[in-house]
This record gives C-alpha cells, structure tokens and sequence, in this order.
C-alpha cells in the first residue's frame, strides 16, 4: 500500500484531499505544525473509512520535513504522491516598499526551502514504486503567476518555488513522475462551484491520474 503526504493540511483543502485521495485506497500522511490539530483532522477523517495520521513539522525547518516524510514511509507506506501546500503567513505579506531583505528570509524557507527538501526525502522511494506512479503537486495562490504588489513575500516566494516545481516537471518527467501545480486565485470558498474544497481536490486528483499537464488554473472572481 502507498501513501500520500500532504505538507500543510489542515480541515479545508488538506482534508479534501485527503478524503479524495483515501477513496483510491492511498493512506493519507498528514504534515503541518500542530501535532493536536493533526490527531484531531485523523480521527475525523477515520469516520469517513480514510486511514490517516499526523506527523507534525516545520517546514521552515527542512531537516523536521524530511524526519516526518521518512515516518510517514515508515508508518503507511512508500510516498506515492507529494502534496506541498503549506499555507502562507499573514506577515510575508507586506507591501512592495515596505519589504525589507529580512521580510523576506521567511517567505523563502516557507515555500522554497521546504519544498526543495520534501522533493528530496521522497523521489528516492518515487523511483523505486516505477515509471508513471509517483506525484509531486504543489498549491499556490495566484500571485505565483501574476505578483500582487501588497503580498511581496508570498509573490517572490510562489514565483520561485513555481519555477522549481516547473523544472522538475520537465526533468522528472523524463522518469515517469508527474509533477503538477494548482494555481488557486483568491479564497478557497466551501459551497462555491469552483473553489470548494472537494472540487479543488478533484483536480489535484486529476493532475495525478490523468498526467497530462504542468499547471491547472482556477481564476479569482
């Protein structure tokens, strides 16, 4: 049995996904800073049938990514697929000219240095499950494609883990790994018709099972 490891769930997307992935018979690793939160987002998805448990870490901290990436092998099996959608702090987000080089050393560890080494702790064992089985899918907001001039951090932080993620798209694939991005403009919204939980998890599931594109794109109102 495999497993997916999603960086950053919470009880919006991550548990969407989670219950998307689950149906699919994956066992659900479930990664953010909260060990409580995490116990709890299990327990609640066990109701549904999906097996899932959390391992907190840091992902500033890329040595506490890789520790609970290798316990989530250890505990569910091999990573299949590799969700990285950590969700931003409200402090990376200040206005272009009130950004300092300091505003941005936490934006940078957030989203580059910890999906640089969740990639590494995991494409070990992709390789290993064989040619089209393993996944990389990263979640951004809107400004990875287009800069928003009040969300500095975030905007150079998304651009450049979006071209990371681009470059392994291009190079992994050459393997068999699919590596994909969801780029969601502005809030996720439970009920809306494009930006509910589950119809975003749909497409993440998509980006898995059909790997046919880099990037899927769902536009702000």
């Amino acid at each position: 049995m495999t497993s997916i490891a999603i960086i950053g769930a919470g009880q919006g997307l991550g548990a969407a996904v989670a219950r998307r992935f689950g149906r699919e018979g994956f066992s659900v690793g479930l990664v953010s800073r909260n060990q409580g939160r995490l116990d709890a987002l299990a327990d609640d998805l066990a109701k549904d049938g999906v097996k899932a448990q959390g391992f907190a870490a840091d992902v500033r901290e890329p040595a506490s990514v890789a520790r609970a990436l290798e316990q989530v092998t250890e505990t569910l099996g091999p990573v299949e697929v590799l969700q990285y959608s950590p969700l931003p702090q409200k402090d990376f987000m200040r206005p272009v000219l009130e950004t300092t080089p300091a505003d941005l050393v936490g934006p940078v560890e957030f989203s580059i240095y910890g999906s640089v080494a969740a990639v590494h702790q995991v494409l070990p064992g992709m390789r290993f499950l064989g040619e089209n089985r393993g996944t990389i899918l990263f979640v951004n907001g809107g400004s990875a494609v287009k800069p928003g001039r009040n969300v500095t951090g975030t905007s150079v932080a998304f651009a450049g883990q979006a071209a990371y993620a681009e470059l392994l798209h291009e190079v992994l694939g050459e393997e068999g790994i699919q590596v994909s991005q969801l780029i969601i403009g502005g809030a996720i919204v439970p009920g809306d018709a494009e930006k509910d939980p589950a119809v975003l998890a749909e497409h993440l599931w998509d980006l898995h099972s059909k790997r046919d594109r880099f990037r899927h794109q769902v536009s702000a109102d």
